[in-house]
């Protein structure tokens, strides 16, 4: 077990079912044009299963820029 909350960031692993259910965009702008629609936080990554990008509210371990740095 990592020490760290954050090791997993950029290795979001997708289940082939979960994959194949959610809404599928070819670039991270799409899915982020999208995301700022939504009513909720959302966040786009890119799928392990399909190369493509998928929307998801999990925040869980995300690591979060300092504002001000650049």
């Amino acid at each position: 077990m990592h020490s760290c909350a954050w090791w997993w960031v950029g290795l979001v692993k997708t289940r082939p079912g979960i994959c194949q259910r959610k809404r599928r965009f070819a670039t991270r702008e799409a899915a982020e044009a999208v995301a700022l629609e939504a009513d909720i936080t959302l966040r786009a990554y890119k799928c392990a299963l399909c190369k493509q990008f998928h929307l998801t509210s999990r925040t869980k371990g995300l690591r979060v820029p300092r504002m001000g740095l650049v």
